[in-house]
């Protein structure tokens, strides 16, 4: 394949996972989805900005038909996350409408661009591709909207750079040539399936399994995205719940807060907590002071994965497209926190004569994003032919 730039983001309620391929060179992000509102008023100076970490103090101003609101500037990201007015996701949000979801966005990519020309203060990035993902609740009517909005030119203007003279800014010029959008829980297929660097079969047994059924489960932070998988395509009776981790972790966010006295400035930082393990499964209100949280933490997973299960349960019942499934497969980042609560479950779902042997693959949480790389790089490969090319068809 030639030398091209492609940007594959999974845009997750609770994290965007991002991947970026300069000339096959791949390059990794993950920022915490969290914006906030910045005030230069109330701005303090770092002592010392050699302490400062870029990713961690990134304050964008973005420029962009997408854009509703053309005049704020934000923190995104880790920095968001510390403030006192971050914003969070709101249950069942709108993506493709939503402002948040292009500051995000076009504020990752801007920073993949800066770090691949760090001398450079005006920096114009030219994406051939960019590949993003929507639930299955959302994908059939807003991806068509969603790529109106990322085609073009957008600006990226990054504020208070440490490291830079005044007026320490970073204007970053993002030309997105094409996007694809394909849809979560499909895009972990390809994941599966698909080699990432020549985009050609890795796993013949799947393939071969989906000629009698497949339902992958790609648990998130609002969304659950059941696909089935027939013929090694996706099938049209099968579609997600508005329903992830989110309504959990913030419950355990308030319990922790009421009992324990002790605030996370965000789900992400709980998230980052639970993915440690057990063993670092407590805070420290106070210096010196440890408490134990499982306590909160054991019952939301517990509950959580019964839903799950629950939700598995009837996407099998209701479409005869899938009822032969011979594999169920549990992706997303939220499924690989909660797995061995959800591995409990099914045990007692066993027991009531309904069993659900789940599979938990290997880089779960990231299967969406390889996915998507994958959907970019066929997309390119297939308008460069132009003809088509042979592709699990899970975009639009």
């Amino acid at each position: 394949m030639e030398r091209h730039n492609f940007i594959a983001a999974d845009i997750g309620n609770s994290w965007y996972k991002v991947l970026a391929s300069d000339n096959e060179f791949i390059s990794e992000y993950q920022m915490p989805n969290a914006v906030a509102l910045f005030d230069d008023e109330f701005y303090e100076m770092p002592y010392d900005e050699e302490d400062v970490v870029f990713e961690e103090n990134l304050i964008v101003e973005v420029k962009s038909q997408a854009i509703v609101d053309k005049r704020e500037i934000y923190y995104i990201g880790k920095a968001a996350a510390r403030q006192k007015n971050v914003s969070l996701t709101s249950f069942n949000n709108q993506k493709v409408l939503e402002d948040r979801t292009y500051i995000l966005l076009f504020g990752i990519a801007a920073y993949h661009a800066h770090l691949s020309n760090p001398q450079d203060t005006e920096i114009h990035y030219e994406l051939d591709q960019l590949a993003v993902s929507l639930p299955t609740t959302q994908y059939k009517e807003k991806k068509d909207l969603l790529k109106q909005r990322l085609l073009g030119t957008h600006t990226v203007i990054f504020h208070k750079v440490p490291g830079l003279p005044e007026p320490k800014e970073v204007v970053v010029k993002l030309i997105i040539n094409d996007v694809v959008v394909g849809a979560e829980g499909a895009c972990a297929y390809l994941g599966l399936t698909r080699d990432q660097t020549t985009l050609g079969i890795k796993d013949d047994y799947l393939v071969k399994e989906s000629q009698k059924g497949i339902i992958i489960g790609d648990l998130g932070g609002d969304s659950v995205d059941f696909v089935g998988i027939k013929n090694n395509k996706p099938v049209a009776s099968v579609e997600g719940e508005t329903f992830g981790i989110n309504q959990f972790l913030d419950n355990i966010i308030q319990k922790v807060s009421k009992n324990e006295l002790y605030k996370f400035d965000s789900r992400s930082e709980l998230e980052e907590k639970l993915a440690e393990g057990q063993s670092e499964w407590y805070v420290e209100p106070f210096a010196g002071v440890k408490k134990d949280i499982s306590k909160y933490i054991h019952p939301q997973l517990k509950s959580m994965a019964i839903k799950y299960l629950e939700h598995f349960d009837r996407v099998r019942s209701s479409s005869n497209e899938v009822k032969g499934a011979v594999r169920y497969i549990a992706v997303g980042g939220a499924a690989k926190l909660a797995q061995k609560h959800i591995q409990e479950a099914a045990v007692k779902w066993a027991e009531r004569g309904r069993p659900i042997e789940l599979v938990f693959p290997e880089d779960a949480e990231k299967l969406n994003v390889m996915g998507l790389l994958i959907l970019a790089k066929m997309n390119h490969l297939k308008k460069q032919l132009n003809k088509p090319v042979e592709l699990v068809s899970i975009e639009g």
